[in-house]
């Protein structure tokens, strides 16, 4: 566990950090998506729930990737 929370403290790297930004935008509008307060069809509804749930996961794998400092020899 406090490998993972010091993870989360470490610089992400730039590529991560926009995949977190798209991620974090995508689950966003699912969340709006899923809380509507119309009638939406099933399809758009479902769609959203897959969206909201890889958008949140691909948030937390985005935030707990670090920088190697450590050069291959």
């Amino acid at each position: 566990m406090k490998k993972i929370l010091s993870r989360a403290r470490c610089t992400t790297p730039p590529f991560f950090k926009r995949l977190q930004t798209i991620a974090l935008g995508a689950t966003a509008v699912a969340g709006v998506i899923l809380t509507a307060p119309v009638s939406l069809p099933a399809g758009i509804i479902t769609a959203a729930g897959y969206i909201a749930t890889g958008g949140a996961v691909a948030t937390v794998l985005s935030q707990l990737t670090v920088k190697n400092e450590h050069k291959r020899k």
